[in-house]
């Protein structure tokens, strides 16, 4: 290299360093370094997420077969107990008049073991015949005349009266008198979050309203690839303003944490994708460490990564003519 082209490489901010092995030059690049320290903060995350109904069931029997009714339509309200569908009474009727007849037959049964004029063996026999009766009769009522386990709004009909029901659900139940929702929480809150901590959440559809909401329940595993937790809301909505389906923002107060706060600028984006990354020195070189943010406070940002600790030297001048591994010369 001429010692102009090396004057004017060093001009525009880029040292280089000749290899005498291999005749060639090593790039190595300026930068400015800050340690990481991690500050405390009144700390509130925010989500995204979309609503569910706090209970949802197809309605699907057990047994295939013609539908004789459905008693509601879409939109309909239903309490715990009504009745939702009827389907062919064949199977139910000739098991319960099977079991009326073995009930007679086990009361005589039973009358002549307790003269001792019949074995154990007759009676066990007449008795298991008599339950086993009894279950497929449960089993066949539940199954033909299909009631509400719980209240709420049939969301979804399937099929009308005379039809095949062929494993489809006939009907959808769904809960709105309370909601739930589930976000995914980055691991960094994992010692923080609880059972019992309220949330809030909001709707654009009612930008002057807040809806309160409560964290039920705290999922014990770490997704690995992600790096965050499950977390389940609990929403009460009795005046059913809110409805499965809606997207809403879920804002949980945390109170007082210890965060990693960096230059926004330090942080950048992978191309062609919403993926974060940072680079930190790593002993005179640069290391690609993906990042996933938090809060934005002004012109900084909250970052978190498993793979950042508190003294770690993050690049914030300089960072964007990084690549991974490349010598970098702290300035």
């Amino acid at each position: 290299m001429s010692l102009l082209a090396a004057l004017m490489l060093i001009g525009c901010g880029q040292q280089t360093k000749t290899d005498t092995k291999a005749g060639q030059t090593e790039r190595i690049e300026p930068v400015e370094v800050q340690k990481l320290v991690k500050t405390t903060i009144a700390k509130s995350i925010d989500f995204k997420t979309t609503l569910e109904g706090y209970e949802a069931m197809n309605i699907a029997p057990s047994l295939t077969g013609k539908i004789e009714h459905i008693y509601v339509e879409v939109g309909d309200r239903v309490q715990k107990g009504d009745n939702l569908i009827r389907m062919d009474q064949n199977q139910y009727n000739t098991t319960k008049l099977t079991y009326s007849n073995l009930q007679t037959e086990y009361n005589r049964v039973d009358a002549l073991y307790k003269m001792g004029s019949i074995s154990q063996q007759i009676y066990d026999q007449t008795k298991l015949q008599l339950d086993q009766t009894k279950e497929s009769l449960d089993f066949l009522e539940k199954n033909t005349f299909v009631k509400a386990q719980f209240s709420g709004v049939i969301s979804a009909k399937n099929y009308e009266d005379g039809e095949l029901y062929s494993g489809q659900p006939i009907l959808i139940l769904t809960q709105i008198s309370t909601l739930k929702a589930f976000i995914n929480v980055p691991e960094s809150y994992f010692p923080v979050l609880k059972a019992g901590m309220k949330a809030a959440i909001t709707s654009s559809l009612y930008s002057d309203e807040t809806f309160n909401a409560t964290v039920e329940t705290v999922y014990p595993t770490i997704d690995q690839s992600s790096h965050t937790f499950q977390v389940k809301l609990r929403i009460p909505n009795s005046k059913e303003l809110l409805r499965p389906g809606m997207y809403v923002n879920t804002t949980l107060a945390l109170g007082e944490i210890d965060a990693l706060i960096v230059p926004y600028q330090s942080v950048l984006k992978l191309q062609g994708s919403n993926n974060r990354y940072v680079y930190i020195n790593d002993n005179g070189k640069a290391k690609y460490v993906p990042v996933t943010l938090g809060k934005r406070f002004d012109d900084k940002i909250e970052i978190f990564s498993p793979e950042l600790s508190e003294g770690d030297e993050l690049i914030i001048v300089g960072q964007a003519r990084l690549i991974d591994g490349v010598k970098i010369q702290i300035q």
